[in-house]
């Protein structure tokens, strides 16, 4: 089975340029950098009254939260709400995908379509504390309505169009867009262990999860592709990651940019504008 499912791995974006192929993967922070989300962090003020604070503030602010009041709002705050992050956490899992299906596009939403739409394998590393299969149900969803350029016949007509590769029965629209889907990886970093506070070493952690995973199912498919003739040379994949906290967008940069064969691309998506780090 697990031979299969590396197999399998042929849906990633193939494009052949003069037989020169590029294999892209994605990694995508999910708060303001997908999507735009209504979830709000629950802060105390001086007098004992619970503040909500968006996400996007909250990459401003989170380093003094705990540590010294500071002004947010016409609100002293002085420290995290008991329930800080209950909103991001297991109980909310049917909320979230309630406000996945009406929550505003974020930056990087056209690089999420592209990936969904060409059958590229992608990971969701997210600082929320979400079980992962929540998170993979409301990516299902968005695919499955087809939410703003998302193409869900696209992405079947090219997940059959490699399915040769594979060897395998062809499946239903459905059963093949949820086997696409329980290949690619979802990380919400915080479940279950981990903080939303300091997410970073979660996400690096998550990070070389995915990367060994990418280059594990990458010689699988050259392999299987060259001996069916349909590639003539060995090539290096690349992984995409963006996020819009600079903070964890500098520290996954800094963690693998000396590595031996690093394949990994960092982008920052700060103030909605997504540019290269």
């Amino acid at each position: 089975m697990e031979h299969k499912q590396i197999v399998r791995e042929i849906i990633s974006e193939i494009v052949q340029n003069n037989s020169t192929p590029v294999m892209k993967y994605y990694a995508f922070d999910w708060d303001d950098n997908l999507m735009y989300m209504p979830t709000s962090i629950r802060l105390k003020d001086d007098e004992g009254n619970t503040v909500g604070m968006t996400t996007r503030d909250f990459a401003e602010f989170r380093d003094m939260v705990g540590k010294k009041p500071f002004k947010y709002n016409g609100h002293t705050i002085v420290g995290p709400a008991k329930d800080a992050y209950v909103e991001f956490g297991v109980n909310y899992d049917d909320q979230f995908l309630i406000d996945v299906m009406k929550a505003p596009t974020g930056p990087v939403w056209h690089d999420f379509v592209e990936a969904i739409n060409n059958g590229s394998i992608f990971s969701i590393i997210t600082a929320r504390a979400h079980t992962p299969s929540a998170i993979k149900e409301g990516v299902y969803k968005l695919i499955k309505s087809n939410k703003n350029g998302i193409d869900s016949n696209k992405l079947v007509k090219n997940l059959l169009r490699y399915r040769d590769l594979a060897d395998e029965d062809k499946l239903s629209k459905d059963k093949l867009i949820r086997s696409y889907l329980d290949m690619c990886r979802f990380h919400p970093v915080s479940y279950g262990v981990g903080s939303e506070q300091n997410p970073e070493p979660g996400k690096i952690k998550a990070m070389e999860e995915f990367i060994k995973y990418v280059k594990q199912i990458s010689h699988k498919l050259q392999k299987k592709a060259f001996m069916k003739n349909k590639i003539n040379n060995y090539f290096t994949p690349f992984i995409g990651f963006s996020d819009d906290d600079v903070k964890n967008v500098d520290s996954m940069k800094k963690h693998f940019k000396d590595k031996e064969d690093n394949i990994l691309q960092t982008y920052l998506t700060a103030g909605g504008i997504k540019r290269k780090y």
